[in-house]
């Protein structure tokens, strides 16, 4: 059936277009015009947005489940669970995300969800396009409620043994450059086409500048389970926020980051280099109460996600967290876009399968208004909200 979305504006990914007419068929997108020039298909299914702006789906290059499900579970309906809910607020794609445990463990979850992710997508559901190991190789003093007795050193024989079980969909690595064999890793990692982040780490800024120079690409959630900034030796996130080709992720939920952080961040690094994530794990979307992480129960109460005296994660949405960077930093709904649409593409190398709005790929596509709120979730041509 032919749809036809209208609207006030529409940011393809690169450019923004007024008064867009996008036509969609067989859940893909068959063009798309400004309405001085089309002609709305007689019989086509009008779905009208007015005020608002279209944007591509979101992407999500860092969340542990939602739900009530844990991606570690690796089972289709776990993944089918949360990616259903991912669809409803906004995301399309997302990037699985493990939590350090027993290396047996991770090696079971990767190649179970190596299978999902070779599936054909669900319509009216949110794709796992990879996966993002978030450890076993961070720093047990910024450790965070990963737990300190599976934490490993930088070791390419593991790391391969991890890629070879996930069929080489691993997308993206959480590595402290600190400890010893880091650099080897990331420039291993990096040639096999997997994107280093660096995170979970106390590293000087000298240890953070050779991990970069060895190929790391982006920073995990920047402030949290970092190097505080000390102004004789800036660390891991004075680097960060100084080094321009460097991706920066950010929680923006108020709680991990305060606003006055958030600003700090989107001053120092700007719209090309910064990415809003959730880090939510399952219980994103479920009442208050206990939840897993990985195999560890989390205490979830007030919008806080808690476990052995920390934060474990968060109950954040993408739509949120567009809408709170946005009241935190006075920036424009424009300005907003790129941080969770078009720069974790492009950080993860994906930019051909999302954050990118054009004829032939798939009619996924949000619609939000000037405040970033979240209007309309169209997943493979499906409306989800």
């Amino acid at each position: 059936m032919r749809q036809v979305f209208t609207a006030e504006r529409l940011w393809d990914g690169s450019r923004l277009i007024s008064h867009p007419v996008v036509e969609m068929e067989d859940s893909r997108i068959r063009s798309i015009q400004s309405n001085t020039a089309a002609e709305i298909p007689a019989g086509a299914r009008l779905l009208d947005f007015p005020g608002a702006t279209l944007t591509p789906a979101f992407f999500d290059v860092h969340i542990h489940g939602a739900a009530g499900h844990d991606v570690m579970e690796a089972t289709p309906d776990a993944l089918h669970a949360v990616s259903r809910f991912l669809a409803s607020r906004g995301t399309g794609s997302f990037l699985a995300t493990t939590v350090t445990a027993p290396l047996d463990a991770t090696l079971r979850a990767v190649a179970g969800l190596a299978k999902i992710i070779a599936n054909a997508p669900v319509a009216g559901c949110a794709r796992a396009l990879g996966i993002h190991l978030e450890g076993p190789f961070l720093s047990h003093e910024k450790r965070g409620v990963q737990p300190g007795e599976h934490l490993l050193a930088p070791d390419i024989s593991t790391f391969d043994r991890l890629y070879e079980a996930a069929e080489g969909h691993v997308r993206l690595m959480t590595l402290a450059p600190e400890l010893p064999g880091a650099a080897e890793l990331a420039s291993h990692a990096t040639a096999r086409g997997v994107r280093v982040s660096l995170g979970h780490s106390n590293a000087t800024a000298a240890q953070t500048r050779a991990a970069i120079a060895a190929g790391a690409a982006s920073a995990t959630h920047t402030f949290n389970a970092m190097r505080a900034l000390d102004h004789r030796e800036p660390g891991i996130l004075g680097t960060v926020l100084t080094t321009d080709a460097l991706y920066s992720e950010i929680i923006c939920d108020g709680i991990h980051t305060a606003p006055e952080m958030v600003q700090l961040w989107w001053r120092a690094k700007g719209q090309h280099r910064t990415i809003l994530v959730t880090d939510a794990m399952s219980a994103a979307g479920m009442p208050d109460g206990e939840y897993q992480l990985g195999g560890f129960t989390v205490h979830v109460a007030n919008g806080r996600a808690m476990a052995r005296g920390v934060l474990a994660g968060s109950v954040l949405t993408l739509d949120r967290a567009l809408a709170n960077f946005i009241a935190f930093t006075g920036a424009a709904v424009d300005q907003g876009l790129p941080l969770l649409t078009a720069n974790p593409a492009a950080m993860t190398g994906l930019s051909d399968r999302a954050g990118s709005i054009a004829p032939g790929l798939p009619a996924n596509l949000v619609a939000v208004d000037s405040s970033g709120r979240l209007l309309a979730s169209i997943i493979g041509g499906q409306l989800t909200t």
